[in-house]
């Protein structure tokens, strides 16, 4: 297997970043409905603590994956692909590398908000995005619940076409990205 993107395959490097991001995030809502759930504490705030490193983590490999998407082609959809699923399939695409920059952004920007901050499994302190302001903090915990919810229900039209792909039209799509094929 090739380390870089052909024409009709994705490389081993793409599906490395793909599938770590997926793994990171379904960690990012487990993660953060265990939060949720806990009291004020030790407990919670080490909960917290893992989310936002996480968060941290999928913001550098969003912009690793993006570079790593310029310097390579993008397998071509198969002829059979309409013009209206092209182009849902790069409105989708566009608007989920959004989200994996705007969700660990203004994460960070709301703890900054609240005072908390921010580092990268202790490593790394990060700087503050914003002064605390409680208002803002507000508005930053309303802007991730929804930005949350848009990369759910964006993510599940993502996995709908694969499964279109590999089950309705059997054109490989789907295997193109999975790991070991």
């Amino acid at each position: 297997m090739s380390l870089r993107n052909t024409v009709t395959r994705w490389g081993s490097v793409a599906k490395l970043l793909h599938w770590l991001v997926v793994f990171l995030i379904v960690g990012q809502f487990v993660l953060a409905n265990i939060a949720e759930d806990l009291p004020l504490g030790m407990e919670k705030l080490g909960v917290l603590a893992r989310h936002k490193s996480n968060g941290i983590t999928v913001l550098a490999l969003a912009v690793l994956r993006l570079l790593w998407r310029f310097a390579n082609p993008t397998p071509a959809l198969p002829a059979t692909v309409t013009l209206w699923q092209r182009r849902l399939a790069q409105s989708t695409h566009v608007l989920l590398y959004a989200l994996l920059f705007a969700m660990p952004l203004s994460g960070w920007a709301m703890s900054s908000a609240k005072n908390y901050s921010v580092s990268w499994y202790g490593a790394l302190q990060l700087p503050d995005f914003v002064t605390p302001s409680e208002s803002l903090f507000n508005l930053l915990k309303q802007t991730h619940d929804t930005l949350a919810t848009g990369l759910l229900l964006l993510a599940g039209l993502h996995v709908a076409g694969a499964l279109k792909h590999q089950f309705i039209d059997r054109d490989g799509v789907l295997r193109r990205m999975l790991p070991f094929f």
